[in-house]
C-alpha cells in the first residue's frame, strides 16, 4: 500500500469516527442516559482519543451529576478545578468499594475483592471524624461502610472510603510531613495508584473514626495517597435488633468533632451526598443500560 492509500485510509477512519469524537455529541448523548457508568467505561476504553475526551471531560461531568454538592466543594479552593488525581479516578472512588486485603496492622481471614457499588452516601460530618484534633480544618468526605459478611464465627468487614478537598495544602498532609511518615511499602491507592501514607503507622487515627464507623476498640485502619483518596476498613461491632447507627452528627457522643460548624459548605444541606453508578438516578428514577459492572 502506497503512502497516499494510507493517508487516505486514515483520513477515512477519522472521517468515520467523527461523530463519537464530537464532543458537543458525546455531551448530549449522556445528558440523554443521565451519564450511566457503564456505559462511560465502555466508550472510553474505544480508543485512545475517546478516552482522552473522557479524561478531560467526560468523567467531571459525571461526577457533577452524580453529586453535584460534593464535587462543588472539592473544587471550591483547588487550583484551576483541578482534582488529584483526576477526575476518573475521583468517579472511581465514588463507585468503587476498594475491598480489603490483610496489612501490617489489619488483619482478615480472606482478602475481600473491589467491587462496583449500586449507590453510596458521602458526609463531610462522618468525614470530621477521621481527622486528628490539629487537623480538623480540613475537609474530607467519607462514604458509609461497605458490609463484608466474613467467617461464621467473624464480625462483619466495613470497607469504606473518602476524599480530601485540596489535599496538597492540607493540614493532615502537613502532619504527615512534619512526623516524617514514609510511605507504605506495599499498598498503592485503589484509585489512582500512587503511593500511600497508613494512618495507623502515623498515629493520625482518631478514637472518633471508630465511634463513626461502628467499630468497637479501635479496630480500624485507613490509607491516604498523595492525591488525597482514602481507603480503609473496620470491624463492625453486632448490633441487636433494636439498635440503630445514626450518621447524622446530631450529637451522638458530644465529641468536639460532630459540635463544629457547617459554615465552609454552606450549612448542613452539603453534609451528605449520595450518589448512584447509573442504574438509578439520585432521585430513584431507572435509567436503561445502567446498572453495576461485572
Amino acid at each position: 500500500m502506497s503512502a497516499t492509500q494510507r493517508r487516505r485510509l486514515n483520513e477515512e477512519s477519522e472521517s468515520d469516527d467523527s461523530g463519537i469524537l464530537n464532543e458537543r455529541i458525546l455531551l448530549l448523548i449522556f445528558e440523554s442516559i443521565k451519564w450511566d457508568l457503564q456505559v462511560l467505561c465502555l466508550v472510553s476504553s474505544v480508543n485512545h482519543r475517546v478516552r482522552a475526551i473522557a479524561k478531560r471531560i467526560l468523567w467531571r461531568k459525571l461526577c457533577m451529576f452524580r453529586a453535584p454538592r460534593m464535587v462543588a466543594a472539592l473544587e471550591n479552593g483547588a487550583p484551576n478545578g483541578r482534582i488529584g488525581g483526576g477526575w476518573d479516578a475521583l468517579a472511581k472512588l465514588m463507585f468503587f468499594c476498594s475491598g480489603c486485603e490483610p496489612t501490617r496492622h489489619f488483619k482478615v481471614s480472606r482478602p475481600n475483592p473491589g467491587h462496583f457499588t449500586a449507590a453510596s452516601r458521602f458526609s463531610k460530618t462522618s468525614g470530621r471524624s477521621f481527622l486528628a484534633k490539629k487537623c480538623r480544618g480540613d475537609l474530607l468526605f467519607i462514604s458509609d461502610p461497605c458490609e463484608h459478611p466474613m467467617a461464621d464465627k467473624e464480625d462483619h468487614l466495613g470497607i469504606y472510603r473518602g476524599v480530601f478537598r485540596g489535599f496538597m495544602r492540607s493540614k493532615t498532609r502537613a502532619c504527615l510531613i512534619g512526623r516524617q511518615a514514609t510511605f507504605d511499602e506495599r499498598v498503592r491507592c485503589t484509585y489512582c495508584g500512587t503511593r500511600v501514607w497508613s494512618m495507623t503507622a502515623a498515629r493520625l487515627i482518631p478514637r472518633s473514626a471508630a465511634r463513626r464507623l461502628g467499630s468497637g476498640d479501635r479496630r480500624v485502619e485507613y490509607f491516604v495517597c498523595v492525591n488525597g483518596h482514602l481507603h480503609g476498613a473496620c470491624w463492625l461491632v453486632p448490633l441487636s435488633s433494636d439498635e440503630e447507627v445514626c450518621d447524622d452528627g446530631g450529637g451522638d457522643d458530644g465529641s468536639e468533632e460532630d459540635q463544629d460548624s457547617d459554615d465552609d459548605m454552606g450549612g448542613d444541606a452539603c453534609n451528605h451526598q449520595r450518589v448512584t453508578n447509573g442504574s438509578t438516578s439520585s432521585f430513584g428514577e431507572d435509567v436503561l443500560g445502567g446498572g453495576p459492572m461485572d
